[in-house]
């Protein structure tokens, strides 16, 4: 691209997750102007929310400021505010500060938020798992529990050292194994005085596996494994109402909790004025193979918004690596735009899927072919992924450092709630929970 080309182009990127990033990044390496905007000043690393919940990782731990990111990149101006509405016909974007930038070019790359399915209590009172604040009030009521418990064993008997995740997939599974370790490995301990052994960590899901994207193996070796940490599986349970202090299925049937984790899916948050754009399941904008908007030139959807395909037509699944790539390439077909070359279609290369079940349990669908890998060898392979993933030298030898110092030691050292009366509950007679902010675990605009 010449200098005069790049001058002339401007790109908007609203969302600074992973697909937001690589595609500023790739831009930027090109001398494009780029502006980024995100609601939050810093990125996040999603796939080890679980560990911060848990107490493995700092919050800090799996953030890194927008800013530092591109301190390098002179053509990139990272905005920290919230989209309130986009114009397709004009390439820009809104703020609620009622500032408008507009480009050359739009990259939607707004991420995705928890989708309730409309079930009752589920966005006031569960536990999402989408943020690094999400993460952090999960860890607070985790620890908040076992404190109550500790002063009044009674409260066991009324759920309080009951969890409920709901939600089989990679969030829930990783989510149920970490918890399990903590409860037995962490906890006892703690918390001398209390009979831990009394916690149950309880993972609910409609259909008949854990891990549906995986093999039948892999079902059944996370299912083994779950079991073996001590994780009571309940297939073919549908949640109808989340309480404050219960929760409710449809065959009428109660568990007791006051720590419900919300991992039963995605959706894509729907901008103002993005309405009028081709749309798919769950909110997702529907993409052509260069990731470009069809009937809207010069807007591309990327990352958790949109459906990008593969080479069969199929979906991609919701992965970092999807996004990454995706950015990447949405990127280049932004560059083959302005010097008039045809843009190459998006090709994933499949690297594999992994889900950790805890320590040293996991399993890795590794390459094209999905080489399968379980036990320790797993949980190496995806150690040293997600590490290699963080986005800097520093937070790769940070949080190597803490993942030795966990399996070495069973310590989760960072377990110290940062508001521990705002995850107090009260404990009355009516059993109100009062940790009932609503879920807000929309990252990316």
């Amino acid at each position: 691209m010449s200098s005069t080309e790049a001058q002339s182009t401007h790109v908007v990127v609203v969302g600074g997750g992973f697909a937001g990033v690589a595609a500023t990044k790739q831009l930027a390496k090109h001398n494009v102007a780029v502006t980024l905007i995100d609601k939050n000043t810093y990125h996040q690393f999603q796939p080890l929310l679980y560990q911060v919940a848990t107490a493995q990782l700092a919050q800090t731990d799996v953030m890194r400021p927008l800013r530092e990111l591109f301190r390098h990149d002179k053509t990139v101006n990272v905005q920290n505010a919230t989209i309130t509405s986009v114009d397709p016909a004009a390439n820009s974007v809104t703020t609620s500060e009622g500032s408008t930038f507009e480009g050359s070019h739009l990259i939607l790359a707004n991420g995705a938020q928890p989708n309730f399915f409309g079930i009752q209590g589920a966005e006031e009172h569960s536990f999402a798992l989408y943020t690094a604040p999400d993460a952090t009030r999960l860890r607070d009521r985790i620890i908040g529990v076992f404190e109550d418990a500790e002063r009044n064993p009674e409260l066991i008997d009324r759920g309080a050292l009951t969890f409920v995740i709901v939600g089989g997939g990679a969030t829930g599974v990783e989510i149920a194994g970490s918890l399990a370790d903590m409860v037995s490995d962490v906890m006892p301990g703690r918390y001398h005085d209390l009979d831990v052994s009394r916690a149950r960590v309880i993972l609910v899901d409609r259909g008949s596996v854990v891990l549906g994207p995986f093999s039948e193996s892999a079902h059944r070796y996370a299912a083994t494994a779950l079991e073996e940490k001590g994780v009571t599986l309940e297939f073919g349970r549908s949640v109808t109402a989340i309480e404050p202090g219960r929760v409710t299925f449809a065959d009428g049937s109660e568990i007791k909790s006051h720590c419900v984790v919300w991992a039963g899916g995605l959706k894509t948050p729907m901008l103002p004025g993005t309405e009028e754009l081709p749309h798919g399941p769950h909110g997702r904008i529907t993409t052509g193979a260069d990731l470009s908007v069809d009937g809207h030139p010069g807007i591309y959807a990327i990352g958790d918004t949109a459906t990008a395909a593969d080479s069969n037509g199929d979906p991609l699944p919701q992965l970092g690596a999807v996004a990454l790539q995706a950015g990447e390439a949405a990127a280049n077909s932004i560059l083959a735009d302005v010097t008039g070359e045809a843009p190459s279609p998006f090709k994933y290369h499949d690297k594999g899927i992994m889900a950790m079940i805890g320590r040293h349990a996991a399993v890795a669908e590794v390459g094209s072919k999905h080489h399968e890998l379980h036990g320790p060898v797993a949980h190496a392979a995806w150690l040293g992924v997600h590490a290699w993933l963080l986005s800097s030298v520093r937070d790769r030898v940070d949080t190597f450092i803490t993942w030795g110092w966990d399996s070495i030691t069973h310590n989760h050292a960072p377990a110290i709630p940062d508001n521990p009366d705002k995850a107090r509950i009260d404990w009355s007679g009516n059993e109100d929970d009062q940790f009932n902010e609503p879920n807000n675990s929309e990252v990316d605009t």
